[in-house]
């Protein structure tokens, strides 16, 4: 029987390049390729400890196309590294069409576990970690961010998002409108490397800080929200649900909003919440 190659996922460094592990190491030196979001970038990573390995470009604009090519080299019997440009593969960067696709030959995929930004910031937030949701990149458009935060207004889970230099700042606003100013939060600015920050404050003194420079609008930041607290059940209130159907039938969604929270009392951005949901199932 034929014997197949393997697909190793490695995770590589955020920042500090030490991070690399002895054994990610060993398999990026043994692999008979090395699948890289940008093969500049880990080529210099590559650079520093000395190894040679062949790389190829897998990216957001290719790998549809070489997801199959590499399987195929795979079930042949070669073995290929999967790594992004820091971090775990898939997290947010490409990986999943070619690991989808080597499960589907049947060629084993082995991780190689190691650095992951949204983990190593939920570790540090000193905020619940028994239950998180990875909610990555918010939309860069201000209207689709809104409403992505309004679906997440009542959500219990900590929240992990990622987001960018350019567009923390403008960000903060829609976060502090979804879940309060006073909803405690953490930012993992530029970790492992050498400014690296991290801070823990309400959303409200996180975006001042951001406002005044005490929080450098530089490098990577990984943003941490606590979940929504428990909210007592109001057993004198009309079913909310049902109100805000019946309401949409006969006015718009930013009035049915309006008077379903002024008669049960719940926090608008719940109900808006709410209102999309029921839209999205008609």
């Amino acid at each position: 029987m034929e014997k197949t190659g393997i697909l190793f996922v490695v995770a590589t460094p955020i920042g500090n390049r030490d991070d690399l592990s002895p054994r990610a190491r060993q398999v990026l030196c043994e692999v008979d390729l090395i699948a890289a979001e940008d093969t500049r970038h880990t080529g210099r990573l590559l650079s520093t400890f000395g190894i040679e390995t062949p790389q190829i470009a897998l990216h957001e604009h290719n790998e549809e196309r070489l997801a199959a090519e590499l399987a195929a080299r795979l079930k042949k019997g070669e073995s290929i590294a999967l790594v992004a440009d820091a971090g775990t593969p898939l997290i947010s960067d490409p990986g999943f069409r070619l690991v989808s696709a080597a499960h589907a030959a049947g060629v084993p995929v082995s991780p190689i576990p190691g650095p992951c930004a949204p983990v190593s910031a939920i570790a540090a937030s000193g905020l619940p970690t028994h239950r998180f949701a990875f909610e990555g990149f918010l939309p860069a458009r201000v209207e689709a961010r809104r409403k992505a935060l309004a679906k997440l207004a009542s959500e219990p889970r900590t929240l992990v998002f990622l987001e960018s230099v350019h567009k923390i700042a403008a960000a903060m606003p829609d976060l502090i409108d979804a879940f309060g100013g006073e909803r405690m939060a953490f930012i993992g600015r530029e970790m492992t490397k050498l400014h690296e920050q991290c801070v823990r404050a309400p959303l409200g003194e996180l975006a001042q800080m951001l406002a005044d420079g005490r929080i450098p609008r530089k490098g990577e930041f990984v943003l941490v929200v606590a979940g929504a607290p428990d909210q007592p059940e109001r057993r004198d209130a009309p079913p909310t649900r049902a109100l805000l159907a019946e309401l949409l039938e006969v006015l718009p969604g930013s009035q049915a909003v309006d008077v379903v929270a002024r008669v049960t009392g719940e926090r608008k951005n719940d109900v808006y919440r709410l209102m999309l949901e029921l839209k999205e199932r008609c």
